[in-house]
């Protein structure tokens, strides 16, 4: 059995909750167990119990239990393979990338590994990497990446005190009303029967979710009318899970290929090529293509721009565009 190990927090690990910490000391362990870990009290800080949500300082000892890790990882064979992804922006302190669609942001809910853990594999002397934010899975576009502590807090600050700006392209199904340019109808999220995430559109004070329903704000902007779509810029001025995705399937306009919240008859031609042509076309389109911020260490504003992906560019061009 492994032994007791005792490390002493440094500047990549100050002011990271416990349960994250351990997550990335223990790679492999189920999070159930290390919150397991956690309760029973195995786990110190400066030989005292602690809390998950406990922020670790500079200089803390943390006590970790010994811990018999998965087969794979004890044998040194990598949990993920390595993987770099299309870079738009990399400095000392971060990194940006293009996410490619059908790439999960991290493992869990069924997913062995998504972009960080591939990432950790193919830098393996990166002392720190991080997830700033999240993208669906089915969504591509610009994802961003801490490579310092410092980098990761200043960046999610911004993001949560909403001064960041995050704009999507989404081709959705009819005619967008150009007139309609503001969505605020809030979101309640929830598990349905089959333990899948969803969320739905609140219209109502009397629903009876209402109170647990949070508001949400999507800016819409008509980019380009075609027969039977419409290209749309989608900025968001708060950042619920599936917003995007909801907010214009309530408008009545779903995404084109969003197999939860879409239109599964269309879909479905679309990916066997009966429609267009015989065109194919097998992905949602959503794509983050631009996101401004400020640096988090020299307060430089920054914009980033990622090109539609060459399959959405491709579907684009089959579709007749109208005055």
């Amino acid at each position: 059995m492994p032994a007791v190990k005792r490390v002493t927090i440094d500047d990549g690990s100050a002011g990271q909750r416990l349960d994250n910490f351990l997550l990335r000391e223990l790679k492999g362990v189920p999070k159930t167990h290390v919150y397991r870990l956690i309760r029973a009290g195995e786990v110190r800080v400066n030989k005292g119990r602690a809390h998950a949500d406990t922020r670790l300082e500079l200089g803390d000892e943390v006590r970790i239990p010994p811990v018999r890790l998965p087969e794979r990882v004890e044998n040194g064979a990598p949990a993920a393979p390595p993987r770099e992804f299309p870079i738009v922006f990399e400095d000392e302190h971060l990194i940006a990338i293009n996410k490619p669609a059908g790439v999960a942001v991290h493992g869990g809910s069924g997913v062995s590994f998504g972009v960080i853990e591939q990432l950790r594999q193919a830098r393996p002397t990166a002392k720190f990497l991080e997830l700033v934010h999240r993208l669906d899975r089915e969504t591509s576009g610009l994802l961003l990446i801490a490579k310092k502590r410092s980098a990761l807090t200043g960046l999610q600050t911004q993001f949560r005190e909403r001064e960041t700006g995050k704009t999507y392209a989404a081709l959705v199904v009819g005619a967008w009303d150009a007139s309609n340019k503001v969505i605020d109808v809030p979101l309640h999220k929830f598990l349905d029967a089959d333990g899948e995430r969803r969320v739905r559109a609140v219209t109502s004070s009397h629903d009876v979710n209402a109170e647990d329903a949070r508001r949400s704000i999507s800016l819409v902007r008509l980019a380009r009318a075609f027969d039977g779509f419409s290209l749309l810029d989608v900025t968001i001025k708060t950042g619920r899970t599936h917003q995007i995705r909801v907010h214009l399937q309530h408008a009545g306009h779903p995404i084109v290929g969003d197999t939860k919240y879409g239109i599964f008859e269309l879909n479905h031609a679309l990916a066997r090529g009966e429609r267009l042509g015989g065109h194919k076309f097998e992905r949602m389109f959503l794509h983050a293509r631009r996101l401004k911020f400020n640096h988090p260490a020299t307060g430089e504003e920054i914009e980033l721009v990622a090109p539609l992906p060459p399959e959405c560019e491709a579907l684009l061009a089959v579709l007749k565009v109208t005055a």
